[in-house]
């Protein structure tokens, strides 16, 4: 996806890279990153948790909360017809968004989280439609912005 920003000790954007572009990268690339994550996870064979699957689920739940609000302050389109586009899609982010989430929350409420339903995570359709989501909104910002 390419939207990687610098960030200080603890994951927080550095001073001066505080803007809403960058604040959507961080929540983009932390859903990424989770999600490359859990892939290798998946991968394991693991029968109970091990480690740090759960600590990377909580950042990504956290990370979709704002998502839709780090969009709508990343700069909208300027003429009608693309604010109104950007707009429509921010309403299905969101959505998509609330899904992926739920489906978080779900995995996470589990006394353990195996390997199994790690995969059946990253198969979920809402999981995979959000990562389209948001590499499609970033390549329209750049796009937007080169």
């Amino acid at each position: 996806m390419g939207c990687r920003i610098h960030c200080r000790e603890g994951g927080a954007p550095a001073v001066g890279a505080v803007n809403p572009r960058a604040i959507l990268a961080a929540h983009c690339n932390t859903i990424e990153e989770t999600y490359e994550f859990m892939l290798a996870y998946a991968a394991q064979g693991r029968e109970d948790e091990g480690g740090s699957i759960r600590q990377f689920l909580e950042r990504a739940a956290a990370a979709l909360e704002g998502l839709s609000r780090a969009a709508t302050s990343s700069q909208p389109p300027r003429d009608t017809t693309s604010s109104e586009a950007f707009a429509a899609f921010l309403e299905i982010l969101d959505d998509d968004a609330r899904k992926a989430r739920a489906a978080l929350q779900l995995v996470l409420a589990q006394k353990s989280i195996s390997s199994q339903l790690v995969d059946n995570l990253n198969a979920s359709i809402h999981l995979r439609a959000l990562l389209t989501d948001i590499f499609l909104i970033d390549e329209a910002l750049k796009r937007r912005d080169g």
